[in-house]
C-alpha cells in the first residue's frame, strides 16, 4: 500500500442552552473535535482523532505532517511515527536509533496531530489485514470493565446524579471535585458524601480535581473524604507540577491518578521518576496514539502502575480508546462519558457495545465503526471557544 491522501477535518457541535453546564473551565457552549483521514491507493481509509484547537491542528497536518506521509507504506507505523516526530532529522534518527525531535514536534498541538494520524494509520493497517485494531496490536482481552464519568451536580443533588450512573449498571463512577456550585473544601466533602450515599458501599467512587487545587488544598480535601473509600484522586494539582503530585501522593490515603494532559513517554518517565502516580491516564489523541502509548504502558507496567486511558471526546477517540484498553495488559478500566455529547453517541452508524458496566470490543476490521453519511454536514466546524466564563 501507498498513502495517497491525508485529510484533517475540524468539527463542532453546539450545546443547547438547557444542556450546558459550568465546570472549573467555564460554561461549556460547544464541543469541538478533529477527525483525521489517511487514504491508501487501494481505496482503504483509516480514521483518527486529535485533541487540540481544530484550526491549528488542521494547519499543522496540511502543511507539516501530511507531506511526511504521502507515498509511504502505512504498514510501517513505527517508522512513520518517528518520521513525524523527528521531522527533517528522521533519517539520522532511524539510522542511529536515537530520536531527534525538532522543537515544534516534542509537545503540544503538533504531538496531538501526530497522535490522531497514528490512530488513522493503525485503523488503515488493521483494515488492510482484516482484523480489529486491538488484535493487530496484540489482544489482551475483548471486554473490559467501565466507569461512568461525569458528576457535576451541586450539593446534595450529587446523590441522585451518581446514583443514576450506578443504576445503569456501572460498578464504578467518577465525579468532579468542583461542581456547578463552585469549590470549597466543605462543599467538596458534602457532594462526595452525597455521591457515596447515592451509589452505596459496593460501587467504586473516583474523584477528579482537573488539576485546579494547590498541594495543601488537595491534601486537605483527601483527608476530609478518605472515609468514603475513594478509588482514586485524579489530577489533584497542576499536571505541570510533578513534584507537587508526588507530595500529594505521599500525604493522602488513596491512589493518585494523572496523565491525561501529558505528551509522550518522556512526560510519563518524569511522573514515574517522581513516584507521582498510582494510575497512568494517557489520552490516545494527545500522548502519541497507539504507537507511543504502547511504550508508556510498558514503562508503567515495569513500575507496577496500572493504566486507565483518558477517553473523553469524539466517537473516534473513544473507539480508539476501546482498542487501546483491549490491547494493554495493565489496563483495568475504561472511562465512559456521561455528558451531553452527540459527537460521541451519534457519529457512527454502529452503537458502542456497553452492557452492565462492561465495554465489549467490536469484531469488525480496523476501529470497527462507520461514520454516518451526514457527519460533516451535521457537525460543521464553528470557530470560537468551547468554554465561556
Amino acid at each position: 500500500m501507498k498513502i495517497t491522501a491525508v485529510r484533517a477535518i475540524p468539527m463542532s457541535d453546539p450545546i443547547p442552552e438547557e444542556k450546558r453546564h459550568r465546570t472549573d473551565l467555564g460554561m461549556k457552549v460547544k464541543t469541538d473535535a478533529m477527525l483525521l483521514e489517511v487514504e491508501a491507493d487501494n481505496g482503504l481509509v483509516g480514521i483518527g482523532a486529535a485533541l487540540g484547537q481544530p484550526a491549528v491542528v488542521q494547519a499543522i497536518v496540511d502543511h507539516d505532517l501530511a507531506p511526511e506521509l504521502l507515498g509511504e507504506d502505512p504498514i510501517y507505523t513505527e517508522r512513520l511515527w518517528e518520521k513525524m516526530y523527528s521531522g527533517s532529522r528522521a533519517t539520522p534518527a532511524l539510522a542511529t536509533g536515537v530520536s531527534q525531535p525538532v522543537d515544534s514536534r516534542r509537545r503540544g498541538v503538533t504531538l496531538e496531530a501526530i497522535s490522531g494520524l497514528d490512530i488513522a494509520l493503525w485503523d488503515l493497517k488493521a483494515r488492510a489485514w482484516g482484523v480489529p485494531v486491538y488484535q493487530a496490536l496484540g489482544a489482551a482481552r475483548d471486554s473490559i470493565r467501565a466507569y461512568a464519568s461525569g458528576g457535576w451536580a451541586p450539593g446534595e443533588e450529587a446523590e441522585a446524579e451518581l446514583g443514576g450512573y450506578a443504576a445503569k449498571g456501572f460498578g464504578a463512577v467518577k465525579m468532579r471535585v468542583v461542581g456547578r456550585d463552585g469549590f470549597s473544601v466543605e462543599n467538596a466533602r458534602r457532594r462526595i458524601a452525597a455521591a457515596r450515599r447515592g451509589i452505596g458501599p459496593d460501587v467504586e467512587l473516583m474523584i477528579d480535581a482537573h488539576g485546579c487545587l494547590s498541594v495543601a488544598t488537595a491534601i486537605r480535601v483527601a483527608a476530609e473524604v478518605e472515609g468514603h473509600d475513594i478509588a482514586w484522586f485524579e489530577e489533584p494539582v497542576s499536571p505541570d507540577d510533578h513534584a507537587g503530585l508526588a507530595r500529594v501522593r505521599d500525604n493522602v490515603n488513596m491512589p493518585v491518578a494523572t496523565g491525561e494532559r501529558e505528551f509522550t513517554r518522556y512526560d510519563f518517565q518524569s511522573l514515574l521518576d517522581h513516584e507521582a502516580m498510582d494510575i497512568a491516564q494517557p489520552d490516545i489523541a494527545r500522548a502519541g496514539g497507539f504507537t507511543e502509548i504502547r511504550r508508556i504502558a510498558a514503562m508503567a507496567s515495569a513500575r507496577g502502575i496500572r493504566v486507565a486511558p483518558h477517553a473523553w471526546g469524539s466517537a473516534v477517540l473513544f473507539a480508539a480508546s476501546i482498542h487501546l484498553a483491549m490491547a494493554t495488559p495493565n489496563c483495568h478500566i475504561l472511562e465512559v462519558s456521561q455528558a451531553h455529547m452527540p459527537m460521541l453517541n451519534e457519529l457512527f452508524q454502529e452503537d458502542f457495545d456497553i452492557r452492565d458496566g462492561i465495554v465489549h470490543a467490536p469484531d469488525r476490521p480496523g476501529l470497527g465503526y462507520t461514520l454516518r453519511e451526514d457527519t460533516f454536514e451535521r457537525f460543521k466546524y464553528l470557530p470560537g471557544p468551547e468554554f465561556e466564563w
